[in-house]
């Protein structure tokens, strides 16, 4: 059984079967909602472990219920897919720096900033070439020592930040970072 796997396109981390499966399983999800026009392109430090937190799988745990209420979309008797396909309808598209969970003895810090660092051009050509939003916005407390460099990057659109820092939606202070993320997308505090 090799023990050698090349490096994932989506996170650089070593891509065994499994990882494979899940990344491809979590692309097709993602690629149902993406919207057609980019309106604000989210993104994300690191994508979460839990299959749950996993915005596009639908079920709004951890990550995926924060980042829905930072933006005022309500879940409350609604479906999975209606509920995405009005986050799909607002222009909204999530995506993580890296587009895979950290797997097993990558967790460590050093090494989570070693992947994020790699990512940075592939993900800027990504972004220019690709998912040509209108704004990007950093919502990632992990992405404050790349946020100057995506800021004066030439992205082709502006780089929406807090003071010169992410929107910190994965910090302590979540209803805080919600309401200021919503001010700077032109959101009500009641929803879109």
């Amino acid at each position: 059984m090799p023990t050698d796997f090349l490096p994932c396109d989506g996170c650089g981390q070593a891509a065994s079967p499994e990882h494979i499966a899940r990344r491809l399983q979590r692309l097709e999800w993602t690629t149902r909602y993406r919207p057609v026009h980019i309106s604000a392109l989210l993104l994300g430090g690191v994508s979460p472990l839990a299959e749950e937190d996993f915005l596009y799988a639908g079920k709004f745990k951890g990550e995926a219920d924060r980042l829905l209420e930072a933006v005022g979309i309500s879940t409350e008797g609604k479906s999975s897919d209606v509920v995405l396909s009005e986050f799909q309808r607002g222009g909204f598209f999530l995506t993580h720096m890296l587009e895979c969970p950290l797997e097993t003895g990558q967790a460590g810090e050093s090494s989570r900033e070693d992947l994020l660092m790699r990512r940075v051009s592939a993900l800027m050509t990504r972004i220019r070439r690709s998912l040509k939003p209108k704004r990007v916005v950093l919502i990632s407390g992990l992405l404050t020592p790349l946020a100057a460099r995506l800021s004066n990057a030439e992205l082709g659109c502006p780089v929406i930040l807090d003071g010169g820092r992410p929107f910190g939606l994965d910090s302590s202070d979540l209803s805080g970072a919600s309401q200021i993320l919503r001010q700077a997308l032109g959101l009500t505090a009641a929803g879109m």
